[in-house]
């Protein structure tokens, strides 16, 4: 018994600090928070579908412009606590919690216990992981279930396991791609993962044709999994569409003439009812799905023009996109720090923004070079980071768009502590001999 609650005493006091402080935060900074923007849009999907049973942002006019999952879980909670939303925040604050423990369990596993510890503690009090359990928005969810793939993939190519882990890994997979219309990238993560794992034998307890079983079974549950929800889009707007459109309105706003000389959007993006007003306009604000469509393909002809047209102004825009990636301080219109500045807490929050990433990001440098001899464990994480830079430099950057590296950038910067005890270890004990004070 004593020797069980040692090993979850570490699980008890992780989740209990992340679990406290999430809640703080929305029973303070967040106290007043009501939907507005994307939030306030997954808020009405949620209701109709409810209501009307309708997958739709407005009455019963089905939608294809967002993907499921996170609509889906709030009508759930909704559902069994009624429509408000501090139930669904005190859920992603659970979900936050989740991200904690994976932090833990990861770098336990890679470094012991004491510095897993220490990065999941940091990890509780981690401004830029706790602001997203405070809003409706899917940036927890992502988090989440990101952190979970790479932790289950880094188990998968250092362990021998059973089948249900793949099965699991498919489910993760699939959850990604319902959670957010890029999350269907994941599956490029795996496969690529994959590929590097059979070329280096990492999967040797295998042979090639049961790997290979394994991963067409990954490939065929995912399929499985989206199935309905493509056939149900495919029903809507009678085009093939996997989880969800929108790729038009991201590049359109990223790629117009407003994001060079706006104060406060360069090299960001802006709504292409701003920045492309005559071609928005002929789209109704209330738009069917096979509109939706049609109004996503004309909004990327336009930017392709528009990038044709302006090949001089790319590497700025590109050098702003990586730029605005690492702005420590996360600002969005509905973010509860940017709403209710004058909060309790809300501006010891927005300074630790503006502090402790800047700290997260020297060490996960440092990080970088520290796992170069042990690369082979972190790459799932190193492939989930190039996927996430690369998404950010082809549309636009900003903290919001780095929110899903975010634990991942806390690994790497425990591989750097981790290094730096690795290497005062023997000095220390070289001072303490010299003392006359060596155990």
């Amino acid at each position: 018994m004593k020797k069980r609650l040692h090993l979850l005493l570490p699980v008890i006091v992780v989740a209990s600090l992340a679990l406290a402080v999430r809640i703080t935060y929305n029973l303070t900074v967040a106290a007043a928070y009501i939907p507005l923007f994307d939030a306030h849009s997954y808020e009405q999907i949620a209701l109709h579908l409810l209501q009307e049973h309708c997958f739709c942002e407005h009455p019963f006019v089905p939608t294809v412009y967002r993907a499921p999952l996170w609509p889906a879980i709030i009508a759930c909670i909704y559902a069994v606590f009624g429509q408000q939303n501090l139930p669904v925040r005190l859920f992603l604050s659970l979900v936050g919690t989740g991200t904690c423990l994976l932090i833990f369990y990861f770098i336990r596993d890679l470094y012991g216990k004491r510095l897993g510890l220490l990065a999941a503690i940091f990890a509780a009090f981690y401004p830029e992981l706790y602001i997203y359990d405070g809003w409706l928005y899917s940036e927890s969810l992502t988090i989440f279930l990101l952190t979970a793939l790479c932790y289950l993939l880094y188990r998968l190519a250092t362990r021998q396991t059973t089948v249900l882990s793949w099965g699991l890994c498919a489910v993760l997979l699939a959850l990604l791609a319902l959670a957010r219309p890029n999350g269907l990238l994941a599956c490029g993560l795996f496969i690529c993962w994959l590929i590097v794992a059979l070329k280096r034998h990492w999967l040797s307890w295998w042979s090639r044709r049961q790997v290979l079983l394994r991963a067409l079974l990954v490939m065929g549950l995912v399929l499985f999994l989206l199935a309905p929800w493509a056939l149900r889009n495919y029903r809507v707007s009678r085009s093939f569409l996997p989880v969800a459109t929108g790729d038009g309105t991201v590049l359109l706003g990223a790629y117009n003439d407003r994001v060079l000389t706006m104060p406060g959007y360069v090299g960001s993006w802006i709504n292409p009812r701003l920045a492309a007003p005559g071609l928005a306009r002929r789209y109704p604000a209330i738009c069917s799905a096979r509109c939706e469509l049609q109004r996503e393909e004309a909004f990327k002809q336009a930017a392709w023009q528009w990038i044709e047209g302006h090949p001089s102004s790319i590497p700025f825009l590109l050098i702003m996109h990586l730029w605005n990636l690492w702005q420590p301080e996360t600002v969005e219109a509905d973010l509860p720090t940017i709403r209710f500045p004058a909060a309790p807490g809300a501006l010891a929050v927005i300074l630790m923004m503006r502090i402790l990433p800047l700290l997260i990001f020297a060490l996960a440098l440092l990080g970088l070079q520290a796992i170069r001899k042990r690369w082979h464990l972190w790459l799932p994480v190193l492939l989930a980071l190039a996927s996430t830079i690369g998404q950010a430099l082809i549309f636009y950057g900003s903290p919001r768009m780095r929110a899903p590296i975010e634990p991942l950038l806390i690994l790497l910067a425990s591989a750097a502590i981790a290094e730096w005890v690795e290497n005062w270890r023997p000095r220390r004990c070289w001072w303490r001999t010299l003392v006359g004070c060596a155990s």
